[in-house]
């Protein structure tokens, strides 16, 4: 199910797919021809990456069409600039990884796509963020219902102070996407098995999500977020508290949800990201350095901070 997310119609043009998005009266550049990049910040010549990092990706893979579309995208937190100028497309059913070092903006971008940053008092957003041709930071979108078809998973697991049931039948529910307990029912066993969660806890239902190991805890969290028929779903760092075996199969539950959602995770795990992703973007102190097919930036990136950051020089 998709989300009216708009509040009313307003002008929005043809809404031909193949006309240009425009941002302030300009045409925004198109994508180059070697793959859905949008323009990094800062370029520089190309580097020779010989060093190579011991990371090995799997091989590039064949990416969905451009979901989300930001243009220029800059952040400020008062008088503070968190963010600047960053432009990028994200595929849809892919996985993009956006890494970098603490502080160097990708949580705050992440944060852009469904408009968390409006809930800091202090925080402005300029620039243009597009999904499916639509700006969601258009005074049309209702950003409740944003956040249902953009939902997203935290570093630490938050299920509510409910049963395992009560958390997954939720959003649902105050939604209105069900007109029944049997469809409700339903809902709730569909996404609690995408979530490879079902078989763990069809037979405590009723018991406290909160009584859940932290593993189960994150995947109980991903089923409700599905459970609302989203069309992307964003993860900050949803494995950094984890152990290694949960961490493994939320990368399994990841790798399989991608075939039907637009995926963005933020990890400070190289390996992580080398295993999940399709596509990278590296940011580096509030910029957009670069962003490709993840196999090209672990093997042979452009730029010569991304080659210093993924081999450990800094970071």
């Amino acid at each position: 199910m998709k989300f009216n997310i708009f509040r009313s119609h307003d002008d929005r043009g043809s809404g031909d797919p193949t006309q240009t998005p425009r941002m302030g009266g300009h045409v925004l550049p198109a994508a180059r021809s070697d793959g859905p990049d949008g323009p990094t910040a800062d370029a520089v010549e190309p580097t020779d990456a010989t060093a190579g990092p011991a990371l090995q990706p799997r091989p590039a893979e064949p990416l969905g069409p451009i979901k989300i579309r930001a243009r220029d995208v800059s952040v400020h937190y008062g008088d503070k600039q968190a963010l600047h100028d960053v432009s990028v497309d994200i595929p849809d059913k892919t996985v993009t990884a956006f890494i970098g070092p603490s502080g160097c903006g990708k949580s705050t971008f992440l944060r852009c796509l469904n408009r968390m940053n409006d809930t800091i008092p202090s925080a402005r957003v300029t620039g243009r963020i597009e999904m499916d041709g639509q700006d969601v930071n258009s005074k049309s979108v209702d950003p409740v219902l944003l956040r249902a078809q953009v939902g997203m998973v935290f570093q630490k697991p938050n299920p509510f102070p409910k049963s395992i049931y009560e958390n997954v039948a939720y959003g649902p529910r105050i939604h209105g996407l069900t007109t029944s307990k049997a469809d409700l029912d339903g809902v709730v066993e569909k996404s609690l098995r995408r979530a490879g969660l079902w078989d763990e806890v069809a037979d405590r239902l009723h018991s406290p999500g909160t009584g859940l190991s932290g593993g189960q805890q994150q995947r109980l969290v991903i089923a409700r977020a599905i459970a609302v028929e989203p069309e992307v779903i964003l993860m900050d760092e949803p494995c950094s508290a984890l152990d290694p075996i949960a961490t493994a199969k939320i990368e399994e539950l990841i790798d399989e949800l991608r075939e039907q959602y637009c995926i963005v995770i933020v990890t400070h795990s190289m390996a992580q990201a080398a295993r999940v992703s399709q596509r990278t973007a590296f940011f580096h102190m509030g910029r957009l350095v670069e962003t490709g097919n993840t196999e090209e930036i672990f093997t042979n990136p452009r730029e010569r901070r991304t080659l210093d950051y993924i081999t450990g020089r800094f970071g």
